[in-house]
């Protein structure tokens, strides 16, 4: 009799094989109903804690925009300027995302956006991007480089880094801004424990050769980042060309900060410091007392001297404090300032439309940067269209003088590298995704930055595209890398698999990357170029396409 064993085991293994092979399928099919029905349908996003649409219908918040509304309204009537119509809501909020948080709204964002109530959508998408890290980070940092610009400082007495995280903090919890400039122009302790303390620290020289901190730094860094006035440009001579400003002016600003020290127990203050200054056509310093250069009833005369400053700065009748605030804040949310340059307001006026409305709300409102924010944001003038909707017609002149249409503004170079790595991702990028993928992000990032041209802390100076701009992104690593065939990480890849047919692949594509769903003949122009692909050749026809929309100039705009 012959034995079978053989034979039955290797029955037994086929079998096996073929139910593991069933399984296999069963849970591919599984994967890719999911993945669809993951594609398509909206993601349920946290619900905001700070959304509360009676909120945003209360008559102080509808007073506030309807007044602000009213100046614009007269402003053009004056002008005989006719304002665009408003934006599209995907527009709207793609805006919003980039002044925000530095990057276009992912898809999942998307999808739940516009699974709101159409009369609430934009208000709740403004509470989870003030409710999102990213958005605290962005506002951190344009807060730092004001501050202390994007110099790494000494060493041994400075972490820009620590500065820059207590900065989002402060934002996230929404501390008022009056007592977040205090903080940072009265700071005391060591630079690692007490962060604010690095506003001080970043002006200590290199080589130590002076004791304490650079006293003419200081005060250009308050004038500037606080006050919105350029009084620095007297520091060496009186003005020329009839300026109030004087020589003197400047160095009784800067003469409040001659009692700070650094030493090994962090920032302080030694009232036997002296400030002393050798004025143009003097032959020997002299010491030079504290003065306010306006608005000196507005100086408490409790405290030490740099508290007695930050009192000053931030007093509620201080309006310079306020215009600045408004005009940094409508800079991150319209890409330009009201006034030009950003840190350079005029005391007296004239003053663009509205900036002395925003500003009595500002004060008004115990200085509340989320409430500046959303109040903007609801406006008319915020929600215009950038283009006009003749084409025969495009925006005039005059309207862009009176923001009668949307300014159009080039992207940051991190809103551009933020906005191409979103782009080319499926889920939101932000800080709950995975550590590794956001080391990955951070070394692309800073590379395609370091190229592309970082512009310092006058990131927001009206600037002209160059030609390596272009050439980075057409050829660039950072580009290359997130549009090339990747299932896993990749949208171009994924979307071309995972979409039901070709419009929707080609719909989604252009709302990862541009925020808006295509024109007719745009659709019809890539329907035809996916159609009857598969496999390799599809991947190709979505990479090209991601590639495509990324390097048009509506990419590389805010509008």
């Amino acid at each position: 009799m012959e034995d079978d064993t053989p034979s039955k085991f290797a029955q037994h293994g086929s079998m096996a094989g073929d139910v593991r092979n069933v399984v296999f399928a069963l849970l591919c099919l599984g994967g890719i109903a999911w993945g669809f029905a993951t594609f398509l349908a909206p993601k349920k996003l946290p619900r905001p804690h700070q959304f509360n649409p009676a909120a945003f219908k209360s008559d102080d918040f509808t007073a506030a925009v309807r007044q602000i509304d009213a100046v614009f309204e007269k402003d053009w009537s004056d002008a005989n300027v006719r304002p665009t119509s408003r934006a599209t809501d995907l527009a709207i909020a793609r805006r919003l995302a980039l002044g925000l948080t530095g990057t276009v709204p992912s898809l999942p964002e998307i999808r739940a956006f516009e699974a709101q109530p159409p009369d609430q959508r934009l208000n709740w998408w403004l509470s989870v991007l003030l409710e999102d890290r990213r958005f605290s980070d962005n506002l951190a940092e344009r807060l730092a480089r004001a501050c202390v610009g994007v110099e790494n400082g000494p060493f041994l007495v400075y972490r820009r880094h620590r500065l820059v995280e207590w900065l989002s903090e402060e934002v996230h919890q929404n501390r008022p801004y009056d007592q977040l400039t205090r903080s940072l122009i009265a700071s005391e302790g060591v630079w690692t424990s007490q962060p604010e303390a690095n506003f001080i620290t970043v002006t200590l020289r290199q080589n130590m050769d002076k004791k304490g901190p650079d006293e003419v730094k200081l005060a250009a860094r308050v004038t500037r980042a606080f006050l919105g006035v350029r009084i620095d440009c007297m520091q060496c001579h009186d003005d020329k060309f009839g300026d109030r400003w004087k020589q003197k002016d400047f160095h009784q600003l800067a003469a409040f900060f001659g009692h700070a020290e650094v030493s090994v127990t962090g920032v302080r203050d030694n009232e036997k410091l002296k400030y002393e200054y050798r004025y143009k056509g003097k032959t020997a310093d002299e010491v030079v007392n504290p003065a306010v250069p306006f608005d000196a009833e507005l100086l408490p005369s409790d405290g030490n001297l740099r508290a007695r400053l930050a009192g000053w700065v931030t007093h509620p009748k201080n309006r310079a404090f306020a215009r600045t605030a408004v005009n940094r804040v409508w800079a991150l949310m319209f890409g330009v300032p009201l006034v030009e340059p950003i840190d350079s307001i005029p005391l007296e006026g004239p003053l663009p439309p509205a900036m002395e409305v925003l500003a009595d709300d500002f004060i008004s409102h115990k200085f509340d940067l989320q409430r500046l924010i959303r109040v903007i944001a609801s406006t008319r003038v915020f929600q215009l269209d950038s283009q006009s909707t003749n084409p025969q017609q495009p925006v005039s002149d005059s309207q862009e003088r009176h923001l009668a249409a949307f300014p159009l503004s080039r992207l940051r170079p991190e809103q551009v590298a933020n906005s191409v790595v979103q782009s080319c991702t499926l889920a939101t990028v932000d800080a709950q995704t995975h550590i590794l993928y956001r080391i990955i992000r951070a070394v692309q990032e800073g590379g395609f930055v370091k190229r592309y041209g970082d512009l310092g802390d006058n990131e927001f100076t009206a600037t002209g595209g160059t030609i390596p701009q272009r050439l980075l992104l057409m050829n660039g690593e950072l580009v290359q890398k997130r549009t090339e065939k990747n299932p896993i990480m990749n949208a171009p890849t994924r979307i071309g698999s995972l979409a039901p047919d070709d419009e929707t692949a080609v719909e989604t594509a252009y709302l990862t990357t541009l925020t808006r769903r295509p024109t007719a003949a745009e659709k019809a122009l890539f329907i035809g170029k996916l159609k009857g692909t598969k496999g390799d050749p599809r991947s190709a026809v979505m990479q090209d396409l991601s590639w495509t929309l990324i390097n048009s100039t509506e990419f590389a705009w805010n509008h």
